[in-house]
Formats: C-alpha cells, sequence, structure tokens
C-alpha cells in the first residue's frame, strides 16, 4: 500500500478506464482519542500540510473552543491563488503571473486584480478579453470541448456521508450567473471548475465563508477544496471519538468526481489527464500511469 493516490488509466476504445487506487489513511482516531481537547486542536493542524487553518478551525469549533475564521481565510485565498497564478498557467504553457501585492487582505482590489476590471457578466465575451484570468480560462475552455471530464454530482448536503458529492469550491460557487453559463455551455468539466475557484476567490474576496456546528455536532468549515467536517466527542476532559471528512475523501468514494471526470475524458485527449487530476485537486500526492490495453 502506499501513501499516494495511484491512478492506472487504460485505453478503452474511444475512451479512458481508470483504475483508482486511494492512499493509505493516516490513524487519525487512534492517535488522538485520549488526549486533552486543546492538544487536539492544535495537533490536528500540524498533522497535515493543506488546509491546516481550517482543520485547526474545525478541530476547534467542534470542541467548543474559541475559534476564528481569519486564518482559513488566508489560507484558501492564498491556495487559490497559487493553482490560478502559478500551477494551472505552468500546465498549459502559460506565463505565470505573480501574486497579486496585498492579496492576503483581500477586497475590491484583489477581485479588481482577478478580472482584469469588474467580475463579467458574460463569460463568453471575457475569454477573448486579454483580461486578468481571461487568458487562463480561454486556454481551459479550448482544451476541453464540451462534455470532456464532466462530472455531474449531487449538491453536498451531508459533508459527513461518505457519498457521491459535489464537494468542491465549484459546488460552492455553483449558483453564481458565470457558473451557469459555463455549465450551460461546456458542462460541469474543467471549465466550470476552474471557473469556481475564480468565482469562489471573488466571494471570499468580500468576506469570510461562514462556518456551521451542525445539530449532530459535527464542525464545517470552509477549506481550499471544498467543505471539510469534523465530529469530535470529548468526555472527562478527553476526547473519546474523532470521524473526518475532507473534500479528498468525497472526491475519491466510489462514482465520485474523480471516477467520473476521467470516465468523461476521451482517450484521445490522455494527454490532458494530469491537467484534470490537478484541477480537481486530491490533497496527496498523485502517481499517475498510462497503459495500453492487451
Amino acid at each position: 500500500m502506499s501513501a499516494d493516490l495511484g491512478i492506472r488509466l487504460r485505453l478503452d476504445g474511444m475512451r479512458l478506464a481508470a483504475e483508482i487506487r486511494p492512499p493509505v489513511p493516516l490513524p487519525l482516531a487512534q492517535m488522538l482519542i485520549g488526549r486533552a481537547p486543546t492538544e487536539v486542536a492544535e495537533l490536528l493542524p500540524r498533522l497535515f500540510n493543506l488546509c491546516g487553518a481550517a482543520q485547526g478551525h474545525a478541530a476547534r469549533l467542534a470542541l467548543g473552543l474559541p475559534a476564528t475564521a481569519g486564518d482559513a481565510q488566508r489560507e484558501i485565498l492564498r491556495d487559490h491563488l497559487a493553482k490560478i497564478c502559478l500551477v494551472w498557467p505552468r500546465f498549459l504553457g502559460l506565463p505565470a503571473r505573480p501574486l497579486p501585492p496585498h492579496w492576503a487582505e483581500g477586497g475590491a482590489a484583489l477581485q479588481e486584480w482577478v478580472w482584469g476590471g469588474p467580475m463579467p457578466e458574460r463569460l463568453t465575451a471575457y475569454l477573448g478579453s486579454g483580461k486578468g484570468v481571461a487568458p487562463l480560462l480561454a486556454e481551459v475552455a479550448h482544451r476541453f470541448s464540451p462534455g470532456d471530464a464532466v462530472a455531474d454530482l449531487p449538491p453536498l448536503s451531508n459533508p459527513m456521508s461518505l457519498t457521491p458529492q459535489e464537494n468542491s469550491p465549484a459546488g460552492r460557487a455553483s449558483a453564481a450567473p458565470l457558473m451557469a453559463q459555463a455549465e450551460a455551455l461546456w458542462g460541469r468539466g474543467p471549465l466550470w471548475r476552474v471557473l469556481g475557484r475564480i468565482v469562489d476567490l471573488h466571494r471570499l474576496a468580500e468576506s469570510p465563508f461562514p462556518a456551521e456546528l451542525r445539530p449532530d455536532g459535527a464542525a464545517v468549515v470552509a477549506a481550499a477544496r471544498g467543505a471539510y467536517a469534523l465530529s469530535v466527542t470529548a468526555e472527562g476532559g478527553r476526547v473519546t471519538a474523532l470521524t473526518r471528512v475532507t473534500p479528498t475523501d468525497h472526491l475519491l468514494t466510489r462514482d465520485g468526481a474523480l471516477e467520473r471526470s476521467l470516465a468523461a475524458l476521451p482517450a484521445s485527449k490522455v494527454e490532458l489527464a494530469g491537467l484534470v487530476v490537478d484541477i480537481l485537486d486530491p490533497c496527496v500526492a498523485v502517481s499517475l500511469e498510462v497503459v495500453a490495453n492487451a
């Protein structure tokens, strides 16, 4: 078994058949049960490189400890900007963009920097404008035809349930008019998901996303890849039970977004599989292999 996410793609006629091997999960409950709540809240974000602030926020909320959203908000802004400015341009052969000055402050200046002006009203007109993120979106639209790597999933309704759900920034932003335009023309594929990160960034620049403590005691907080859910029980000053469900857990579930997206990628575009996976953005290292049918 491996700590990496293993993906083997087999060419099956005009389509790809994906074999997905999830990484071995950390024995998180065994590592944290029996510790004091404050210790768990401090240790949990240290165990994970990515979305540490969101995980710490969820732990404090679930355990009834003082919690603020500021660090988690900056974490999402940073991760979104890294994808938009650095990672995806590299995949697409576009020049990288330096992160904007004072990006952590958010606000209207960051929103205008992203779009190159006001948020556009018509997606197709904006794609050819050359402003802001338009070249990135236009290149994604060029590489992926309508229907390519599309994954239509139910909206996220129960973050603690490991059933196929749309737990992603695009799902969080899906009601925006630009998102509806992208979905109508291309489907819920790579363009919709890249645009979702950008729209999500625009919204987050205004104010943090609200966290939720559900009636069942689960804390649900926004993270860069979607919604992070954590249920923790403490008795006698010690944690007695802990369950954690991440956006990557939903992504990798059977018939989830990763499986559906790869199944909808034409075999003729197998060279784009790495980009599809990166846009879906599992929070683990990925080993991707393409093999031909014998």
